[in-house]
This record gives structure tokens, sequence and C-alpha cells, in this order.
């Protein structure tokens, strides 16, 4: 079996040595027995969970997220981990549509503007003054 310290670890996983420290404290890696001098030692399965973790958060899983996702795929449970998956994808396309209504709104704004002339003159700065446009 493979053995790690917390360096050797953190590098494998390509993190830092604060971020395996975190997630110790937050419950998402268990805290790594101690050799006899006191240094953590970690073992494979330490790895596995750091690049899930990590895997997870590029999806954009919240840390929260990522440790029920660890809760379910330690049950083994392929519908649970299917029905987080479909949840956290819907949250994503709310996102994605509200950041379009956003970008459409500010792309008006930019289109009415002048580009020069008086503050009153621009749209942009009257919808944020004055609140004209919800974004």
């Amino acid at each position: 079996m493979t053995s790690f310290a917390i360096g050797q670890l953190a590098s494998a996983a390509g993190v830092g040595i604060d971020t395996v420290r975190y997630y110790e404290r937050s419950g998402l890696l268990k805290p790594a027995a101690r050799s006899a001098s006191g240094y953590r030692k970690y073992g494979e399965g330490e790895l596995d969970r750091l690049n899930f973790i990590r895997r997870a958060q590029h999806l954009g899983f919240s840390l929260s997220e990522i440790g029920e996702l660890l809760a379910i795929s330690g049950r083994g449970d392929v519908a649970a981990m299917y029905q987080a998956a479909k949840l956290h994808l819907e949250e994503i396309d709310k996102r994605i549509f509200e950041l379009h209504r956003v970008r459409d709104a500010l792309s008006r704004l930019m289109s009415e503007c002048p580009r020069e002339g008086s503050d009153g003159d621009c749209p942009i700065l009257r919808a944020l003054i004055n609140k004209e446009v919800s974004p």
C-alpha cells in the first residue's frame, strides 16, 4: 500500500497542503493516521477522495454538495447520484438563463449609449443610478 505524507498527497492531487487540511477540518477527508513521529500518513483512498472532490468542484458542485456526493458514493446509490446530478444541472440551467438575461440587458444599454456627452446621455449610468432598467 502506498503511503503519502501530506505534501506528497497534496502534490499528487494537485492541491495545496492547506487545502488538504481544510478538507480534513470540514469532514470531506478523514483525518490522517499519524506515524510514530507524528507525521500525517495518507493512502490511495485519500488520494482517490481528493481527486473526487476536485473533479466535483470542476463540475460546479459546492463543498456541501460534494459532501453529499461522497456519502452517496459510499452507499453506491446510483439513482441518488443521478438525482443529485440532475438537480445540479437544473441549477446550472437556471444560472445560464439568468446570465443570458443580464447579458441581454447590458447589451441593450450599451447599444443605446452614445459613447460621448454628459452623464445624462448615458443609459448605462441612468440605469445604474436611477434603476430605470432591471438587469
